[in-house]
């Protein structure tokens, strides 16, 4: 897609035409071109309308029914921000006073969606000419199309808050792990937050600890058991105290987990109960809050499992209630299993190299019921239990 593609599907014929194709995107692409063409639509703006379509269907999980009157790229469809966590970055610049917010590398504007929605003043601004023509469309503003590095933070005041989300991919696609190889890189952020105090930043989950500055706050959030991203707020937009904190969205549900006052955590012997922490306080290194919350222990000292001799619920873990535990043994594990009529089977594991799919060709088990065991370390052995799911 161009700008003149942008100015295509914004045209009344473009609009039009979306208008006609909401709720086909599951119909099969051939017969819909055909149907367009016999209706006498120009092919090209049917292709770009029937794509743009599709991609706003994909974009209803993050977006909700705005979604069918955004524009999207094939990328920003996939890297946008979700709203209920685009919502919560509002929520911190707002809280700290902030009413005028700098989105630099704002994408098809899905955070600058939610700080207009707060009431916050918005300079969008992104490098790319067709994100920056969408983002326009989606917003109702001008967006710049600059680079960000290129004197945009000069033109801020200390009053002002700025919002980076760095591009994590290369131009052939690649993904990028290392912050400082992201565009911009993380030292840029934090060279911005030295001027502009109110920064924050959309990083990747797997943001070392050691890199979050001191008197920041490293937030990581998951929605629906997915870690989407891990943010940085500095200044006045981090919590005093809290260094790493970790947010779980679960529906329609939000639940907040912070370090301050981490207690550590026992180890022990597996109990009839066993607790998964949700991925953000994994990666946000809370589980010891989890297991001191919940009265419990870890399995292993390096492990990410909680066990209690209880029930006990957390929104920040899910439960299970532990059948059996034993050694782990591939040829053991597989007469059990079958002795159980054991057919589909979820593996879940956490200190171990067994791949899960490897594992079921091997065990070829051909029985009715389903069963989850956990392959895991229980005080530096390796151990395989035998666990139920608990209902919610």
């Amino acid at each position: 897609m161009n700008t003149t593609d942008v100015e295509a599907l914004t045209s009344p014929a473009g609009r039009a035409l979306l208008a006609e194709l909401t709720g086909t995107a599951a119909e099969d692409p051939v017969a819909l071109a055909t149907r367009l063409r016999r209706a006498g639509h120009d092919p090209a703006l049917a292709a770009l309308a029937t794509t743009q379509s599709r991609l706003r269907a994909r974009a209803a999980a993050k977006f909700g029914p705005r979604a069918h009157d955004l524009l999207f790229t094939a990328a920003g469809a996939e890297q946008a921000t979700r709203a209920v966590v685009a919502a919560e970055h509002a929520r911190r610049f707002s809280a700290a006073g902030v009413r005028r917010v700098a989105d630099l590398g704002c994408g098809v504007g899905a955070d600058s969606l939610a700080f207009l929605d707060a009431g916050l003043d918005v300079l969008p601004v992104d490098a790319d000419p067709v994100t920056a023509a969408v983002a326009s469309h989606n917003l109702g503003v001008p967006v710049r199309c600059e680079d960000v590095t290129a004197g945009i933070v000069e033109e801020l005041s200390t009053a002002d808050g700025a919002w980076f989300d760095p591009a994590r991919r290369t131009s052939g696609g690649r993904r990028v792990f290392d912050p400082e190889a992201t565009s911009p890189p993380l030292s840029f952020v934090l060279a911005t937050a030295a001027r502009v105090p109110a920064t924050g930043a959309k990083l990747a989950p797997g943001l070392p600890h050691d890199l979050v500055p001191a008197a920041a706050e490293a937030q990581w959030t998951s929605v629906d058991g997915e870690v989407v991203e891990c943010a940085l707020w500095c200044g006045p937009l981090a919590r005093r105290g809290v260094s790493r904190s970790a947010r779980v969205v679960r529906g329609a549900e939000v639940f907040d987990l912070d370090s301050v006052d981490l207690p550590g955590a026992a180890v022990g012997e597996v109990g009839g109960f066993l607790h998964e922490p949700d991925g953000a306080v994994i990666r946000a290194g809370l589980v010891g809050r989890v297991a001191a919350d919940l009265d419990g222990r870890l399995v292993d000292e390096t492990i990410a499992y909680v066990t209690t001799d209880s029930p006990a619920r957390s929104p920040f873990a899910r439960p299970f209630r532990v059948l059996d535990v034993a050694p782990f043994g591939l040829k053991t594990l597989k007469a059990r299993l079958r002795a159980m009529d054991v057919g589909p089977l979820t593996v879940k594991k956490r200190g171990t190299a067994v791949d899960p799919d490897q594992l079921r060709r091997q065990l070829a088990l051909k029985g009715s019921r389903p069963a989850t065991i956990v392959l895991t370390r229980v005080r530096g052995r390796q151990s395989v239990l035998f666990v139920e799911p608990l209902t919610p």
